[in-house]
């Protein structure tokens, strides 16, 4: 496997030439230190990973020669994750984690303790690319803007569950053993819970499940990461 990896938004196959922007350009020969000739790893999220050889590389842009695949496309389980931004490196980490550990999706809410009322949605979404590239995915969850969650619910499709980290379940952990497989959503709440309001809502919708993460209150970013293990070992592509 080549050392680098690269996204790329270009279709990719044998023999195609793919064009690179100039902060690409910048960072396989300003950065990494490539010439041409030298060869590394590129994904689009559709095709799967192949293998490219650097034709040429300027401040300006450069090009790249697809030459075969070496992995097969590979789709992350139906599985979204739902959080309250946060500080904002927290947030990336939580962005991070979550392309690593393969969400299909991921939504930033706005809830009624959520401390940040907008999020860079670009920015987010190059930390996803960027975990996609250094962990071998060959997918990367799109980032979505920033919705209330009470718009979120009130068009919610019902086949799709939802499986609520509750911090107030603090105690024994729990399985997943016994809840359906098929599309589902994990739901972390912001630093200060939720309102009394929105656990009301939560508690009544019949296709959410609360769910215990152990013994001790977690910080929302360490909650994404245990929630979205706890998940794929038991209903996702860990098994």
């Amino acid at each position: 496997m080549a050392r680098i990896r690269l996204f790329i938004d270009h279709p990719l196959g044998a023999g195609q030439p793919v064009p690179l922007d100039g902060d690409q350009a910048h960072y396989l020969s300003g950065v990494m230190r490539l010439a041409p000739g030298d060869l590394i790893e590129v994904f689009n999220g559709r095709d799967g990973a192949w293998s490219a050889c650097l034709v040429a590389a300027s401040k300006r842009g450069g090009l790249l020669d697809v030459l075969e695949q070496v992995a097969p496309q590979r789709d992350p389980p139906d599985l979204w994750l739902l959080f309250a931004p946060i500080k904002k490196a927290r947030t990336d980490f939580i962005v991070e984690k979550a392309a690593e550990m393969g969400a299909a999706r991921i939504q930033p809410v706005q809830t009624d303790h959520t401390n940040s009322d907008r999020i860079r949605r670009d920015r987010l979404q190059a930390h996803a690319v960027e975990a996609a590239e250094q962990c071998g995915g060959t997918f990367v969850p799109p980032v979505a803007d920033l919705v209330p969650m009470s718009r979120l619910l009130d068009g919610w499709d019902a086949s799709r569950r939802i499986l609520w980290a509750d911090e107030a379940m603090a105690g024994p952990s729990q399985t997943l053993a016994g809840l359906p497989r098929g599309p589902w959503a994990i739901l972390i709440g912001p630093e200060g819970g939720f309102s009394e309001a929105e656990r009301g809502r939560l508690s009544s919708l019949p296709y959410v499940s609360r769910i215990s993460l152990g013994p001790r209150i977690l910080r929302a970013d360490t909650a994404a990461v245990a929630a979205l293990a706890l998940w794929q070992a038991a209903l996702g592509d860990w098994r």
